[in-house]
């Protein structure tokens, strides 16, 4: 006949060692992980607590701070439950880390996780969160464990102290002892055994398997990495910042190309198809999470209805990265402009083509109509360009934007195309930006250094990588040492961290500048 408290018993000892051997591994995963950090997890936040979540990544000491008890929380809960010990306090501690995990990232909000672990409302999070809580619930040595074990020692000792007259209660009793010392040591080698298949199965045994698996990375529940990508706590400080008059920027910005899906990939014409699916909302949001993190305050985004949507949604989560809109004035029709104003822009400008044309067809008047209109709407404003005509065209006609936004890279990298430095202008063939097979923005980065150093407008440089054909340690030095006072890169979220580490490095160390900083 079953006996049912045993089948019970053994029911719920299963469910505890089970639990307790996810805590476990994603514990000890964590400490062999050296790229792991909760940032990525910390960041998807956007429900009860969202602001204190994303506070804590841009406190780097904070964040290290969490994750060193994330992960030795995890290595001691799982092992106090998987071989039963202090059940009653881990199962309750386990339950409350559970629900400070659903409550960062609950499933009914949508989320850029995997969707394998949440089903609406509920998630692996809350299903072992409440196995944990009804374990709490039963007698300390209701379950086979090593606690309920050492009970039964310390009760053998006493009736050994204070023996029974009966002999064969005795007999019974020690029976019974060995019984139990085998039940409950029964998890002991069980826990050998999987330990050394996880440590076999993640490479700690072999090293060979160790240098294969540092290449790869586990992502369940919180544990969402990004390979070897540097995380929010390997920040070496935020970076630096400067003024277009009462306005703090960041020195270098993030740009919206790739957001947006317009990869300058050259002869690559699926890769703004590729961007389009990754940048969804979440992770352009995710980005931002991250930029603000770095210190980076300022966005460059197109004036569209895709960028304010995401915008928007960033905000209401209490994000703080500003926007400087690119927009796109035709003649008298200021609509696009005014359209970034309404949604809170922080600056505006011209866009680099549109500007570029202006100036080509002699038009002038239609970049001093747009430049006013920013500017009495207290918004500070700028033109953007990929030709050095532009700028000298507003300094011919008397043109005073708060800054400029100008292409600029050296043309040291394979696929430029030949340029004859001499004629940087090409005045025959007029837009001489388009002659260059879209992989190169800057005709002559000396013509351009040369203008601004006789030139006290504040200057944003972009295109600084040429679409990703320099390395940002080349491109961002060349650009500050070159005279401009901030730079704006396109950047993936995996890109964030380490961009802002070497901006930091750059704008910390003795520059070869010669232009002052005018912001």
């Amino acid at each position: 006949m079953i006996n049912q408290k045993k089948v019970t018993v053994g029911i719920f000892t299963l469910l505890r060692i089970v639990v307790g051997w996810h805590f476990l591994y994603e514990g000890v995963v964590k400490l062999f992980n050296p790229n792991w950090s909760s940032a990525s997890y910390l960041m998807e936040s956007k429900w009860l607590f969202s602001g204190f979540f994303h506070w804590l990544i841009g406190n780097s000491t904070a964040l290290q701070v969490v994750d060193f008890l994330n992960i030795v929380g995890l290595i001691i809960i799982g092992s106090c439950l998987f071989i039963g010990l202090f059940t009653r306090v881990a199962s309750f501690s386990g339950a409350l880390l559970l629900m400070l995990y659903y409550i960062a990232n609950p499933p009914f909000i949508t989320t850029s996780l995997p969707s394998t672990s949440h089903f609406y409302i509920i998630n692996y999070n809350l299903i072992e969160a409440v196995v944990l809580a009804a374990v709490a619930t039963f007698p300390k040595d209701y379950l086979w464990s090593i606690q309920r074990l050492i009970i039964s020692y310390h009760a053998k000792r006493k009736d050994q102290k204070f023996p029974s007259s009966d002999n064969h209660k005795i007999l019974e009793t020690t029976d019974n002892t060995r019984r139990e010392l085998i039940k409950n040591l029964a998890v002991l080698p069980l826990f050998g055994a999987v330990f050394f298949g996880m440590a076999k199965k993640r490479g700690w045994i072999s090293y060979e398997e160790k240098n294969l698996s540092s290449k790869t990375d586990a992502v369940s529940s919180p544990s969402l990495t990004l390979g070897n990508v540097l995380s929010v706590k390997e920040l070496k400080g935020k970076v630096p910042s400067g003024k277009i008059k009462d306005i703090t920027l960041s020195r270098i910005m993030i740009g919206g190309n790739l957001i947006s899906g317009f990869a300058h990939a050259r002869d690559l014409i699926y890769v703004s198809t590729w961007l389009k699916k990754y940048f969804t909302d979440e992770k352009v949001i995710e980005t931002l999470w991250l930029c603000e993190a770095c210190g980076i305050n300022t966005a460059v985004f197109r004036c569209d209805d895709n960028t304010i949507r995401m915008l928007g949604k960033y905000w209401k989560r209490g994000g703080n990265v500003q926007w400087l809109a690119q927009t796109y004035p035709k003649g008298d029709d200021l609509t696009n402009v005014k359209t970034a104003i309404d949604h809170g822009a922080i600056g505006a400008f011209v866009m680099g083509n549109i500007a570029d044309q202006i100036v080509f067809d002699n038009k002038i008047d239609d970049l001093i109509k747009p430049i006013e209109f920013i500017r009495s709407q207290g918004l500070i404003t700028g033109v953007a360009a990929h030709s050095i005509m532009v700028p000298k065209a507003c300094v011919e006609n008397g043109i005073k934007p708060d800054f400029y936004m100008k292409t600029f890279h050296s043309n040291k990298y394979w696929s430029a195309t030949p340029v004859d430095p001499n004629d940087p202008y090409l005045p025959k063939q007029g837009k001489e930006h388009n002659i260059s097979n879209d992989n190169i923005w800057c005709m002559s980065d000396k013509v351009t250094a040369d203008f601004f150093k006789e030139n006290t407008t504040p200057w944003i440089a972009y295109k600084v990588l040429a679409a990703g054909a320099i390395k940002p340690e080349d491109g961002f030095r060349h650009a500050f040492e070159s005279g401009a006072d901030f730079a704006c890169v396109g950047m993936f979220d995996f890109q964030v961290v380490e961009n802002a580490n070497i901006a930091f490095n750059i704008l910390n160390s003795v520059l070869k500048r010669e232009r002052k900083w005018y912001a």
